[in-house]
């Protein structure tokens, strides 16, 4: 409402009474103050109502309905619902697009190089790889395996000690020197029989900074390498450099170091050949599947340095027992769902049965082991 100011005009006369006459004349009238100053009138009497009549009125006029609510003063009546403010009201945000995996910004760049090595693997390593394993006595080829892995124990022992684990790195030097005397420069694994006991452990670098809780890094798939992450590629450098520098020769000529490379691929690839079969062929999106499986049991063996999981202690550096083909969450636009997947393009046991280590068979966002699975 708007109150607006109307003036009235009362024209009052004014009443000339001598003396007192005024007073007698008009009940309730008075003497005017100013009658000194006015000769010509010997008094000026004003009556109260003619000064209320002389004052302006006011007039109320409707001037139409409020735009705005005007908020109640004081608290609201019991059972009134609660008005909802801006702030209150739920802001949905709607992202399209495809979704990228975690730890995986170079999706794409990784993609293509898998496929690129794939191709690579399929059409040499892989036979060539086969051959070797097929043709070479396994008495042999075990002697080369245990061999190269000898040569790998001043790392773990070097490692363990990083890690504060005295008791591992004692056991370490132990295998060392059994199999370096005993077992003819370490072609005997004789460690790990009766009545010495002592299993391979793997160690290195990489897990010593995933130990002290230092994040893989973006996932890599390198030519020759193969998965890997940020630190696992700084980790493994630092590997190969303790016994160049911290020994010499013959670790640093060619020599040895051609021969002693081409044999360790032959013998890694030899090993994963199963392995990578099922990664590979039985899962419809081969790259996700690789790089789950390699980050999982990576994560698994930095785990099992803190003995939260019981697992191989050899880690990554021997085959899994099995492999179940799965279907990672991340798959490529043109891969399968689960459904689509053939049930009998696996005879591996289910997860969850007997004989599968929960740590290989379920996929996993985050970890690398330290003998990669090279195609």
């Amino acid at each position: 409402m708007l109150l607006t100011a109307a003036p009235v005009h009362v024209t009052a006369a004014p009443i000339s009474l001598p003396g007192d006459a005024a007073s007698a004349a008009l009940p309730g009238a008075m003497l005017s103050p100013f009658a000194s100053d006015f000769p010509a009138a010997a008094s000026i009497a004003v009556s109260p109502l003619a000064l209320t009549a002389s004052l302006p009125a006011f007039e109320i006029l409707p001037q139409g309905l409020p735009t705005q609510d005007i908020p109640p003063v004081g608290p609201a009546p019991l059972g009134t619902p609660a008005q909802r403010t801006s702030n209150d009201i739920p802001k949905d945000i709607v992202v399209t697009g495809r979704k990228e995996t975690a730890g995986d910004p170079l999706r794409a760049v990784n993609a293509e190089s898998f496929a690129v090595t794939q191709k690579v693997d399929d059409a040499v390593i892989g036979p060539v790889a086969r051959t070797y394993k097929n043709n070479v006595p396994s008495p042999i080829r075990r002697g080369i395996h245990n061999f190269l892995y000898n040569l790998r124990e001043p790392i773990v022992f070097l490692n363990f000690l990083l890690q504060f684990k005295p008791g591992k790195a004692a056991e370490t030097v132990g295998r060392f020197a059994i199999n370096t005397t005993i077992g003819v420069a370490g072609v005997l694994d004789m460690a790990k029989r009766k009545p010495f006991h002592l299993p391979r452990r793997s160690n290195g670098f990489a897990n010593t900074l995933g130990y002290y809780g230092v994040k893989n890094g973006p996932f890599l798939f390198l030519p020759i390498v193969g998965p890997t992450t940020i630190r696992d590629l700084l980790g493994g450098a630092v590997d190969r450099l303790i016994l160049p520098v911290g020994v010499g020769h013959p670790f640093t000529s060619t020599s040895y170091t051609v021969p002693a490379g081409i044999l360790g691929a032959l013998d890694h690839r030899s090993e994963f050949d199963q392995t990578l079969k099922d990664l590979h062929d039985n899962s419809p999106d081969p790259y996700a599947a690789t790089r789950s499986f390699y980050l999982n049991r990576r994560q698994a063996e930095i785990d099992h340095l803190h003995g939260r999981v019981e697992g191989d202690p050899a880690g990554m550096s021997g085959p899994p027992p099995s492999v179940v083909p799965f279907v990672p969450s991340d798959l490529e636009p043109r891969a399968k769902p689960v459904s689509e997947v053939p049930a009998e393009s696996s005879s591996a046991p289910a997860v969850g049965e007997p004989g599968v280590d929960p740590a290989v068979a379920a996929p996993a966002v985050n970890a690398k082991t330290e003998a990669e699975i090279r195609p």
